[in-house]
């Protein structure tokens, strides 16, 4: 368990980044729940968790997330809820820019990509809530689908850069 300036940081929190001392957090244990229940046991999709946090670094450091903190406060729940996926999806999307960087260096190994997007697609509102509560309750969602997740993950990914990564503008996610 760890201390941080957003609160205590544990197994029950799973990975996050905190912006107020611009840390990321990941109890290890969480690693082996990726690989029992999420059935998710590879390096890569490892690799991906913490480059998704990374990404949220990216985000504070673009003020995004300070945004994000402005419109908490002037709409419902639910419609923070959707910004929020849309921030997620975001960082998913930046987590497959440097996947593709990653394999621009001829660094993935045979299977590396796949664990990737295992790995989003595990850790989706949808099959999280499945898992959990048996039933799915889109109001509530703050990361994306399953597939929304993979999806956004592997299009930075193919785009390699920034030039797609806007989900707050876009149309469909």
């Amino acid at each position: 368990m760890y201390k941080s300036v957003c609160g205590v940081a544990g197994a029950s929190t799973g990975p996050f980044y905190c912006p107020g001392d611009k840390n990321v957090y990941i109890d290890l244990s969480f690693y082996n729940e990726l690989k029992t229940q999420f059935k998710n046991p590879g390096d890569f999709a490892m690799a991906y968790v913490i480059a998704h946090e990374v990404g949220h670094h990216i985000q504070n450091e673009l003020e995004i997330i300070a945004q994000m903190d402005e419109i908490r406060g002037k709409v419902s729940k639910e419609e923070y809820n959707k910004y929020n996926v849309r921030l997620e999806l975001q960082t998913d999307y930046l987590a497959g820019v440097w996947a593709n960087h990653v394999q621009g260096q001829n660094l993935l190994e045979e299977g590396d990509l796949e664990e990737a997007l295992t790995a989003a697609s595990a850790v989706g509102d949808d099959r999280i809530q499945i898992q959990s509560q048996g039933q799915v309750v889109p109001d509530s969602f703050t990361h994306g689908t399953s597939e929304q997740r993979k999806r956004w993950f592997y299009k930075g990914y193919e785009a390699g850069d920034l030039s797609q990564w806007d989900t707050f503008s876009a149309n469909e996610l």
